[in-house]
């Protein structure tokens, strides 16, 4: 459920029995990507390495791209809750049994209300509750200046230093943090913040998105790094209020919110070390 949605997942682990193995599942569902990072993917995907090849192969290699950053979130899931079960969340393993009630036919006002009700406000109730503050940081961060500078540019020269090694730039890195409430709006963010505009972009061109990429200094290492990043970074707002709801404590919220960033931060350390050593060394 966690590739749908990571909130709907974190609810999907209700299923679980054991408390133990239930906040592990927790704790690693952001580890895949959900359908808000899916686009970001397969754009970045598609711009610096699909554009390589040309007619059905772009495709084609496009697709396995993007599959290649799942297998690792899948890789990057069975290695921390093989971590975490051998440290904080010590045990021996449960075994799962599933008991199949006696068939009845379904009653479809009921299906529909626990539906709308359970889940579906649920989870959108948490997110517009956590979206509207956002979107008022974000402009104003976009629309209030100190000199010739935005706050939002000041914010990202601030943390330029930090994502260089990381292999991003500091545009980047402010539109993650501002994209909390939601992981569809970075890209519109770091579209903002190259094109100095006031209001988020949203551009369907991926010609013309790669072309404003590029010229602000995007390289097959910023792009590689993105996603990577994008993989592995702190689960969206609603993800982390929801993680509070189920397991009643802000510590298992700043747990689900530090292990995927501290995973992202290090691979992107590391793929950027490589980067520049192989540069070095032809």
């Amino acid at each position: 459920m966690g590739f749908g949605c990571n909130a709907a997942g974190v609810i999907g682990a209700r299923i679980i029995s054991s408390p133990r193995e239930k906040l592990i599942a927790i704790l690693t569902n952001s580890f895949v990507p959900c359908n808000g990072r899916f686009p970001f993917l397969i754009t970045i995907a598609t711009i610096f390495i699909g554009s390589m090849f040309s007619g059905f192969t772009s495709s084609i290699i496009s697709t396995l791209v993007v599959l290649a950053i799942v297998l690792l979130g899948i890789f990057m899931t069975l290695l921390i809750s093989k971590l975490l079960s051998k440290t904080i969340l010590k045990g021996l393993p449960s075994s799962f049994v599933l008991e199949l009630p006696p068939y009845r036919k379904p009653q479809f006002g009921k299906v529909f209300i626990r539906s709308v009700l359970d889940r579906t406000i649920f989870v959108l109730g948490r997110a517009i509750s956590v979206a509207a503050p956002t979107g008022l940081i974000i402009w104003l961060f976009s629309n209030i200046y100190i000199g010739d500078l935005s706050i939002l540019t000041y914010v990202a020269n601030f943390l330029d230093p930090f994502a260089n090694l990381l292999g991003l730039d500091g545009y980047i890195l402010t539109a993650f943090i501002l994209g909390l409430p939601a992981n569809e709006i970075v890209l519109p963010i770091i579209l903002m913040s190259y094109m100095q505009k006031g209001v988020l972009v949203d551009l369907e061109d991926t010609f013309s998105i790669g072309q404003i990429l590029i010229q602000n200094g995007w390289s097959m290492l910023t792009a590689i790094n993105v996603m990577i990043f994008t993989l592995l970074h702190f689960p969206c707002a609603t993800t982390l209020m929801t993680i509070k709801k189920e397991t009643g404590s802000y510590k298992w919220s700043i747990l689900a919110f530090v292990l995927p960033t501290l995973c992202g931060i290090i691979l992107c350390m590391l793929t950027t070390f490589i980067w520049n050593t192989f540069q070095l060394v032809i």
